[in-house]
């Protein structure tokens, strides 16, 4: 059974996450303080952790520093901050995802399963394949199909469609894709990524206002739908 580690000190919280978890065969392993919570998850293998942000003895932000120092178990972030800030400081920290509260079940499941996902998939510049309505890439033959039909795309618009169909699901933020697609020293170019996903949007005759693949998470970067 997957094994959650739930890290938040609101009771009513954690008993909806211990009944939801539960309801999908989950095992939960919950922590109140965010050194009870660190302890756990170096002692317990969780395979994903939930993460509260605003516990009584630590601040997330602290804990995720510390989590990813030794390991890359997925992290996803629940909490009330829902400052954008918030939410693109913890995944460049090194959150995987990021829960604004109040959050359904639903969501909430779908999100784990993407983390795991991710967290199975083989790392590095390994060639993958991603089908989705449609949409079609094939990384070893560096070929993009849409409904049946060639998409010829520009080496960068390859790279960062590649990108985010590798991690798709998960909420790239534009730090992180230009750091990916155009390197380290690219972190003041979002005018660059800008103008290349909206030409990428185009040839995958994608709707910016209704996407159809590609997501925008306003002032935080994108995601590519799963």
């Amino acid at each position: 059974m997957t094994r959650i580690l739930t890290i938040e000190d609101e009771h009513d919280i954690r008993r909806f996450l211990r009944t939801t978890l539960g309801a999908n065969d989950m095992t939960v392993i919950e922590a109140e303080t965010g050194k009870a919570g660190l302890q756990k998850a170096s002692s317990q293998s969780p395979d994903v952790i939930l993460l509260d942000l605003g516990l009584p003895d630590m601040d997330g932000m602290d804990i995720i520093r510390q989590l990813r120092e030794w390991g890359r178990i997925p992290i996803i972030v629940l909490s009330a901050r829902g400052q954008e800030s918030d939410k693109i400081e913890a995944l460049e920290r090194g959150a995987d995802d990021y829960l604004t509260k109040p959050f359904s079940a639903g969501e909430l499941i779908a999100r784990i399963k993407v983390a795991l996902r991710h967290a199975n998939r083989p790392q590095g510049d390994m060639p993958f394949t991603y089908e989705y309505d449609g949409l079609s890439i094939d990384a070893a033959a560096r070929r993009v199909r849409l409904d049946g039909e060639d998409v010829h795309l520009t080496p960068i618009e390859y790279k960062l469609l590649a990108v985010l169909a590798r991690n798709s699901g998960k909420v790239l933020t534009h730090g992180a894709l230009l750091n990916e697609v155009w390197g380290k020293h690219s972190q003041d170019s979002q005018t660059y990524l800008r103008i290349h996903t909206q030409h990428l949007r185009e040839k995958l005759k994608d709707d910016a206002l209704n996407p159809r693949f590609i997501v925008t998470e306003p002032g935080i970067g994108y995601r590519l739908k799963p």
